[in-house]
């Protein structure tokens, strides 16, 4: 357990005055993580609390939790215990158990971390889990960034002090301070991938190559470092962040080595908060989408992902946005509309059009017109004359597909007059006879 100790002072995991959340679980790897800080905390002047999450997945899950929560009280370390409903959670969401559980332990950690309970959360991940890690990432079809596996060190809050260590370690601290533990009768089920991986595949390995745990850890080092170097050499700032969620690529960049561009993709992904299930494949069917995609062309993508294709754009967005009703009336004054911006509309003091801003002649307008959001039949006359459909003219006007049915329109019954932030209908346009006009202003 010396690997311990080296990579808390080499890698600066703890600071004085640090509260490092132990996330528990009762089984050996968190028992002897949770035991080992415990002894350093005073002299290296933090304190250590324990966290432990039940999934609801197992039927002894509720006396593991009273385990770990009766060590910590005989042992004087605070403690924290949470329940889940995973199985739950995963029907409702579509996701996998593991991914579930998985989202419910970093969302029970982040809760703690904003709240200011812990500083860090230290994780008892191992040398044999990260052999495990780069397998599987790998096997899911991998580059450089999956085979570096599991950082030391994550944004800062998440530590593994132990990812150097090896698991016969961890068994003899475990024998030598005679720490209680609890096994997880699942860990023998290899219905879980990590659990094929850890069961059959890296046992068979081992019996032909019995250094290859560190062997696949030094190889994850090398590969860090190769990724690291490669990574520094994307252009990021190409990325225009629109909002929390979406993410926009000039398609122009796809030129570049498939090395940049797959980098730069994940860059995306990861400023919209997507780090997890986007496989190799999937890189692959972005840059396809990027390259010899029609405008428009949308791709869907796990978690929620979707990508399209917008003129010289690859535009990439978290979750599909659900559109709420709009039915305003026309007037003066300012409103939000979600997925959108705000609306501004004033009256004109004088007739001189200004880039950015719609003018309409208000005697025009019909006293009925609402704002809304488009909908099938919708028409608009050209300036000139001649009407033609929304559809055509929002695509003239170069409003990418995703974004057509969250742009306010403003209409009576299926005739548009205005369109927000764009253009305006023929029949509403000002002239020397107009005596009332209003500015139709957007802020994004």
């Amino acid at each position: 357990m010396e690997h311990i100790i080296e990579n808390i002072k080499n890698f600066n995991l703890i600071k004085k005055g640090d509260t490092i959340g132990v996330a528990v679980s009762g089984g050996k790897d968190s028992m002897a993580l949770l035991h080992y800080l415990s002894a350093l905390q005073l002299d290296m002047d933090f304190e250590v609390v324990a966290i432990h999450v039940d999934h609801s997945l197992r039927p002894a899950s509720a006396q593991d939790a009273l385990f770990v929560l009766n060590y910590c009280k005989k042992n004087h370390i605070r403690a924290y215990k949470f329940k889940i409903d995973v199985k739950s959670l995963a029907e409702k969401s579509g996701n996998s158990i593991e991914t579930e559980a998985r989202e419910a332990r970093y969302g029970v950690f982040e809760s703690l971390i904003k709240k200011g309970i812990v500083d860090k959360v230290a994780l008892a991940h191992h040398a044999e889990d990260q052999a495990e890690t780069i397998l599987l990432h790998l096997f899911r079809g991998s580059g450089l960034s999956g085979a570096r596996g599991m950082e030391i060190k994550k944004k800062d809050i998440y530590i593994r002090p132990m990812l150097q260590t090896r698991k016969s370690e961890i068994i003899r601290y475990i024998d030598d301070y005679e720490i209680p533990f609890v096994e997880d009768e699942t860990n023998s089920e290899d219905i879980y991938q990590r659990n094929f991986i850890r069961n059959k595949i890296l046992p068979l390995i081992n019996s032909r190559f019995p250094n290859a745990i560190d062997a696949l850890n030094a190889f994850a080092d090398s590969c860090k470092e190769d990724d690291d170097f490669i990574s520094n050499l994307v252009v990021s700032d190409l990325l225009i962040v629109d909002d929390p969620k979406t993410v926009r690529i000039p398609c122009a960049y796809f030129i570049n080595p498939s090395s940049l561009t797959s980098r730069l993709i994940f860059k995306a992904l990861k400023a919209i908060n997507v780090n997890k299930d986007i496989e190799r494949k999937h890189v692959e069917m972005i840059k396809s989408l990027a390259i010899s995609g029609q405008n428009g062309s949308k791709l869907k993508l796990p978690m929620d992902v979707s990508v399209y294709k917008d003129y010289d754009f690859l535009t990439i967005s978290n979750e599909e946005k659900e559109r709420i009703v709009l039915n305003n009336k026309f007037k003066c004054g300012v409103f939000n509309v979600d997925n959108f911006g705000k609306i501004k509309v004033s009256k004109a003091k004088n007739l001189n059009i200004v880039e950015g801003e719609l003018l309409i002649d208000g005697k025009k307008l019909p006293s009925d017109a609402v704002w809304r959001y488009r909908k099938e039949g919708d028409i608009i006359t050209k300036f000139g004359g001649g009407t033609q459909k929304l559809k055509t003219y929002l695509s003239q006007k170069k409003i990418p597909l995703r974004l057509r049915d969250f742009v306010p329109v403003l209409a009576n019954d299926d005739e548009v007059f205005a369109v927000a932030g764009a253009g305006i209908s023929d029949k509403v346009k000002v002239d020397d006879s107009t005596k009332i006009a209003y500015i139709i202003k957007v802020e994004k």
